[in-house]
C-alpha cells in the first residue's frame, strides 16, 4: 500500500475517525475522486439492504460523511464508507459529504476495520481478514505482539488488542484469523454455513491439496465432523498423506448413525410413583419436565 499524503484537515475527536455521524470539517467530494480502501476485506454487494439505502439518498441524500485520506494525485482513499459510496452512485450523486483526514497506513487500515466492524452483518471470511489486516497493522506500529496463529499459543494480549473493538477475545480472534488459511472453497462453505466456524479452524491446519481433498470429500459426503479430522492431526505437518488414505480415515471415524431410541413403561411400574387417577397426559408432562431439569443440571455440570 502507497503512503498517502496531502493536504492536512484537522478533525475534533477520534469518533469522527471512526465514522461517528458530524459535520464538522465536511466537505463535497467529487464521487469519482474517491477509489476503494486497498484490499478491503467488506463485501459491497447490491441486495435488498443496498436498495433501501439508494432509495434514502435519493430522498435524502448522504447523512454522514464518508472518511477518505488524500493521496498525492489529488484523489482520495476511501476509509469508512464504501457503501455510501455505492448508494450515491446508483442514485445518480455527483458529489458526496467527507472528512478529510492524513493517516499512515497503519493507522488507515485500524480505522477501516473498526468503523467496518460496527455493521450488523459480517461475514466470517469479512471477520478474518480484516482482524489479519488490523493485526498486521498493529504490529508495523511497533507494538509488542508474540502471538502465533495456531490457537494453542495465543498467550499474548495480540488478540485482546486486535479484537477489542468488537468484544471479541484473543481465542475467538485468532480463530477468526485461521480461516484466512482456509482454500476459497472452503471459505465460502464456512460464509454459506455449510462450514463450521471451528470445523474450518481444524482445516485450516492443513496444506492446500489435504484441504482440496477435504472439500471432495464435504461435498460428496454433505458434511464433516471435528472429530474425525482431530484422526488427521497427525498429518498437519506431514504430505506423506495420500487421499485414499485419508478417506479411509474419514469413514473410520465418522459417528456411529442415530439410532431411534423407543422406551416403554407398564402400568405396574408407573402406579409405584403416581396415583391411579392421574390421566397419561398428566404422567407425560411429568415425566417430561423431569427429564428438563436432568438436561439442565446436566448442561450446568458439562459448562
Amino acid at each position: 500500500m502507497a503512503q498517502r499524503v496531502g493536504q492536512k484537515v484537522k478533525l475534533s475527536s477520534i469518533d469522527e475517525l471512526l465514522g461517528v455521524p458530524s459535520t464538522e470539517g465536511t466537505v463535497d467530494l467529487d464521487v469519482m475522486t474517491i477509489y476503494p480502501f486497498e484490499n478491503h476485506p467488506f463485501r459491497v454487494v447490491d441486495d435488498e439492504k443496498m436498495d433501501e439505502l439508494v432509495e434514502s439518498i435519493k430522498e435524502s441524500g448522504v447523512l454522514t460523511p464518508v472518511l477518505v485520506r488524500p493521496d498525492d494525485e489529488g484523489t482520495y482513499e476511501m476509509i469508512s464508507g464504501h457503501r455510501r459510496l455505492h448508494a450515491a452512485k446508483r442514485a445518480g450523486l455527483r458529489k458526496i459529504p467527507a472528512i478529510i483526514k492524513e493517516m499512515t497506513n497503519d493507522d488507515a487500515t485500524i480505522a477501516m476495520v473498526n468503523a467496518n466492524m460496527q455493521r450488523e452483518e459480517i461475514l466470517p471470511s469479512e471477520r478474518a481478514f480484516a482482524f489479519k489486516m488490523k493485526m498486521d497493522a498493529i504490529k508495523h506500529q511497533g507494538k509488542e505482539l508474540t502471538g502465533t496463529l495456531f490457537l494453542e499459543e495465543t498467550k499474548s494480549n495480540s488478540g485482546d488488542i486486535v479484537g477489542k473493538a468488537s468484544g471479541l477475545n484473543r481465542t475467538q480472534v485468532f480463530r477468526y484469523i485461521r480461516l484466512t488459511e482456509l482454500i476459497p472453497k472452503l471459505l465460502k462453505m464456512v460464509d454459506e454455513g455449510k462450514l463450521a466456524v471451528f470445523v474450518g479452524v481444524e482445516i485450516s491446519y492443513f496444506n492446500h491439496t489435504y484441504q482440496q481433498w477435504l472439500y471432495e470429500y464435504i461435498t460428496e459426503n454433505g458434511m464433516i465432523k471435528q472429530e474425525q479430522l482431530i484422526e488427521l492431526r497427525p498429518y498437519r505437518e506431514d504430505d506423506s498423506l495420500t487421499q485414499e488414505q485419508m478417506i479411509d480415515i474419514l469413514i473410520k471415524n465418522r459417528s456411529t448413525p442415530h439410532v431411534r431410541k423407543k422406551i416403554t413403561f407398564n402400568e405396574r411400574k408407573l402406579n409405584q410413583y403416581f396415583p391411579a387417577y392421574y390421566s397419561q397426559t398428566q404422567i407425560e408432562k411429568i415425566l417430561l419436565d423431569f427429564c428438563e431439569e436432568w438436561k439442565r443440571n446436566h448442561e450446568s455440570e458439562d459448562n
